[in-house]
């Protein structure tokens, strides 16, 4: 980064932290604090084990300061800013899971990303209070300012939960060591949860393999490895039946050899639509109980934008290039490394490579990115 775009940079995040209200947390006294500065070359180097005595003190830091990234950690410390986690006195933690465009797709412009990150976190949602039983009044969402979301549970009830407890969560969500046909004794397919996950995908699966008919359907599974012309047809038998048409699983499906051909991890052909009905959160995050996580109302170093409290019930119209955008549509001059186009607050900008007029918050985003550098002034 060019000194010119880290000096535009410090001063708009300088800016926005004299002149916006921060948010604190819960505890805020029980809480490790972390930042990461501007000018700090390669890498992010973090100046962490920092502890605030009240809310005046942390917002003084911050704005006097104006961090690239700002963090507070997930758990609660009897005394957070010691210098080592030994020393801190760990007394529990919120419950934090964090979903991630990277884990998701790749390849994408960053608008879609972002819409597609948004279906995985109404998902996670649905799972946590429908099926795991938080109150949804426990729940804190919030929009990384990045690439996807975080979910905040501060439920008593999981304060105290070491890291394996909440892998047993992540394991449950993402389908982890999941064993489909156990799920389905005495035939009953038509369950919540993970029997109905299953029994749906199952139910797309064979639709899509009788999609050109019995015999096209035949031919395929003849071509999966180790299924016969028997398990084939005894297969087929099995899922154009009335039971199954019913809602029903007939055990002779369930125990079906080909069934469990395409329920095998090494390239089974019904793993994918199963992994599509879990919640892909990121494993590590969640069983780490000493996480440092984005402080809400601050700003995403990599992107510029607002780091957001979303209600829940306004997930489904929330747009982070509208909703987590706080710089100007004053013209600023960037050189562009390549060509893009790129919406934001309400407009689509096409950049081209090399020098151009954008709004102020659309060249916050491509310096912060490394996509631009300024290249002289704003009007």
């Amino acid at each position: 980064m060019k000194p010119a775009t880290l000096e535009f940079l410090s001063q708009r995040f300088n800016w926005y932290y004299r002149e916006h209200y921060l948010a604190m947390p819960p505890a805020l006294q029980q809480r490790e604090w972390g930042f990461v500065f501007f000018g700090q070359g390669q890498g992010m180097r973090m100046r962490r084990h920092l502890g605030f005595g009240s809310r005046e003190e942390c917002t003084d830091y911050i704005r006097s300061m104006a961090p690239a990234h700002a963090y507070y950690s997930t758990a609660y410390y009897s005394d957070p800013g010691a210098a080592t986690m030994g020393e801190k006195g760990w007394t529990g933690a919120d419950l934090i899971f964090d979903i991630d465009a990277d884990h998701l797709v790749k390849g994408v412009a960053y608008d879609a990303m972002l819409a597609r990150v948004k279906e995985e976190v109404e998902k996670l949602l649905a799972m946590l209070t429908d099926e795991l039983g938080f109150s949804r009044k426990s729940l804190t969402l919030v929009f990384s300012g990045g690439r996807g979301y975080h979910v905040h549970v501060r439920d008593p009830r999981v304060l105290g939960w070491e890291s394996q407890e909440r892998r047993e969560v992540v394991d449950y969500l993402c389908a982890t060591g999941l064993v489909p046909t156990s799920l389905f004794a005495g035939g009953r397919g038509g369950g919540g949860g993970w029997q109905g996950r299953v029994a749906a995908a199952l139910r797309d699966y064979a639709d899509h393999l009788l999609a050109d008919g019995e015999k096209a359907a035949r031919t395929h599974l003849l071509g999966i490895e180790g299924v016969g012309e028997t398990y084939a047809g005894r297969f087929l038998a099995a899922v154009q039946s009335e039971e199954f048409a019913a809602g029903g699983m007939p055990r002779n499906l369930v125990s079906s050899p080909v069934l469990h051909t395409i329920l095998s991890e090494d390239g089974g052909e019904l793993v994918p639509l199963l992994k599509a009905r879990a919640a892909l959160v990121d494993e590590p995050v969640t069983t780490d109980i000493k996480r440092l996580i984005r402080m809400p109302t601050s700003l995403h170093g990599g992107s510029g934008l607002r780091v957001v409290e979303v209600p829940l019930k306004e997930l489904p119209d929330f747009d982070p290039l509208v909703d987590a955008v706080v710089f100007s549509e004053r013209e600023v001059k960037v050189d562009a490394a390549f060509t893009l186009s790129m919406p934001i607050l309400g407009n689509t900008y096409t950049v081209k490579k090399g020098t151009n007029l954008v709004p102020e918050a659309l060249a916050v985003f491509l310096c912060c990115r490394g996509i631009a550098e300024v290249g002289g002034g704003a009007r």
